[in-house]
């Protein structure tokens, strides 16, 4: 069995990996979704996007949202693994009431856990969060913030990609409160996402884990083998690809599911700074306080098609980003059981 070390390095060094790889596509998530991204992104006379902006300073604001996922991630697995086991566990009767049945059924179970470690993981998450999406809509330098919204003569972006978290850190010295603005919008959408996504996944990962297996118990009863335990386990390379691809499957419906919760999430977090700058998320620098009314906003100036803003792109690195988190996950786990179990041989 696996200890906490062993989910917390794991879950660590898959979260650092997955979010150097899958991070560009945030970034475009993120400035698709923005109110401001026809103003800022499009050509007003043409309506063409301005690639050269878009495409830039990919990576804005990568160190905050890195340095804040470690702890959460291992936060999230442990507090998950540790209801799992036991929700799992508990007695089938209960000892005062021996017709009370106290076992949940496995989906529930899944999704109580994952639900719980979620939201921890999400308050520890939220104020990187803030920082993050922030930075990556950032297109002016620091000299001169309200002037060339348009990014227009400023190079590759070395200048901007450099100082946007630095800039966006400057506008919340006065309310560092405001960094966990969008926690509720946050929790909003990763909890019908998580509370989803991690049965569908847990489901999927027996489903195909199953039919491996009794393949391989045909396979060796053809060849009339009759020692099977070779055939009635998964290795650790095969357990890994099979939670992967599980996980990008889970991933991509539950995120189509709750695009329109991470629209309002990202405009709610954008508006946080905003400022009545160029690089404001709201463009008047008024924003709504609470998810419901940024909702009604984003339908009412943009109609039903604004909730879907980014749904793509985000189904394209949810899926990526969730089956390799999951596959390094499971992999390295499984090594460093198995080397602490030939350590103690």
């Amino acid at each position: 069995m696996s200890t906490n070390t062993d989910i917390w390095i794991s879950g660590a060094f898959a979260v650092v990996v997955v979010d150097f790889l899958v991070y560009p596509f945030d970034t475009l998530k993120t400035r698709i979704q923005s109110p401001n991204y026809t103003k800022i992104y499009k050509n007003p006379q043409t309506g063409a996007v301005n690639r050269s902006l878009l495409f830039r300073g990919l990576y804005q604001g990568v160190g905050s949202v890195v340095l804040a996922t470690i702890p959460a991630s291992g936060a999230f697995f442990t507090t998950y693994e540790a209801l799992k086991h036991t929700l799992h566990n508990l007695p089938s009767q209960s000892q005062s009431i021996p017709q009370l049945q106290l076992q949940l059924p496995t989906p529930i179970i899944h999704s109580l856990s994952s639900c719980t470690a979620e939201a921890i993981s999400c308050f520890i998450i939220t104020p990187a969060e803030v920082l993050k999406q922030n930075a990556q809509v950032v297109t002016t330098t620091p000299t001169n913030p309200t002037s060339n919204p348009q990014g227009k003569g400023k190079g590759k972006g070395g200048k901007v990609g450099s100082g946007a978290l630095l800039q966006t850190m400057a506008r919340f010295r006065s309310q560092p409160y405001k960094l966990w603005s969008g926690y509720t919008a946050l929790l909003g959408r990763n909890l019908p996402f998580t509370g989803l996504n991690w049965p569908v996944f847990e489901y999927l990962r027996s489903c195909f884990s199953g039919v491996v297996v009794e393949r391989r118990r045909k396979k060796e009863n053809k060849k009339g083998t009759t020692d099977l335990n070779g055939g009635g386990s998964l290795g650790g390379v095969e357990h890994a690809l099979i939670t992967g691809v599980s996980a990008a499957m889970a991933g991509t419906v539950s995120s189509v599911v709750t695009t329109p919760v991470d629209v309002v999430k990202t405009r709610m977090m954008l508006g946080a700074s905003s400022t009545g700058s160029a690089d404001s998320a709201s463009g008047d620098g008024k924003g709504s306080r609470n998810a419901w009314g940024m909702g009604k906003k984003v339908v009412r100036e943009e109609g039903v098609r604004g909730l879907f803003k980014g749904g793509a792109i985000r189904s394209l690195w949810t899926a990526v980003s969730f089956g390799i988190y999951l596959c390094m996950y499971e992999g390295g786990r499984g090594f460093l059981e198995r080397r602490r179990e030939g350590e103690s041989d």
